[in-house]
């Protein structure tokens, strides 16, 4: 299984493709900037920041000897000896406090012969500060749901004692109390009207 063992093999051999990403570096250091096509671009990244690599392993070093076969490691990568000095006695205080991403690649478009995808490769500079890294767009996103919570649970707040005030609203008014009477039948009657039957009863 190759895991993990992606390169940029650029439709070359081997000796062909060292060659030519030692040319790049070395055109690299020197100019600063080039232009070559994003794949060989994409190809160089790598190459290159593990040189300057190097070159930060052999500042930082405090033996002579660390530092010389830091020297002789790049060397034998990039293949020209004026420019390794370039970028172990000049270049490298350009990157002592950034930790990586010490190239930047730009995409400038097709090239008109063959249609290929060009850019422009460049170290950066130590005093730049790069771009500002875009908002993430989950953070608004979660935002709003919370504002839409939050205004829901409002709603359902001044919702409820109207809810309440509906309800009791609908329920029917106590009837009166009706006194229940005994089991008999008859219709109760008052003591007048047994008086006058009384006295009726004597005239006759």
């Amino acid at each position: 299984m190759r895991h993990g063992k992606k390169r940029h093999k650029l439709g070359v051999s081997g000796p062909h493709r060292a060659a030519m990403m030692g040319n790049l570096a070395v055109a690299l250091i020197t100019h600063g900037r080039i232009e070559t096509t994003l794949a060989k671009a994409k190809a160089l990244r790598p190459f290159i920041e593990k040189i300057i690599t190097l070159a930060k392993k052999a500042e930082k070093a405090n033996d002579a000897a660390r530092k010389l076969h830091f020297r002789r490691l790049a060397i034998a990568r990039v293949r020209d000896k004026q420019a390794v000095a370039k970028l172990f006695d000049e270049r490298v205080s350009e990157f002592a406090d950034r930790p990586g991403g010490y190239t930047r690649i730009y995409k400038l478009g097709q090239r008109i012969g063959d249609a290929a995808e060009m850019a422009l490769i460049e170290l950066i500079d130590g005093n730049d500060e790069g771009f500002d890294k875009p908002k993430k767009k989950v953070a608004k996103k979660a935002a709003k749901k919370a504002a839409k919570k939050a205004a829901k649970k409002a709603a359902l707040k001044e919702e409820a004692p109207a809810v309440e005030e509906s309800e009791a609203e609908d329920k029917p008014a106590a009837e009166p109390e009706v006194k229940e009477q005994d089991g008999s039948s008859e219709p109760e009657v008052s003591e007048d009207t047994e008086v006058s039957s009384e006295e009726d009863t004597k005239k006759d």
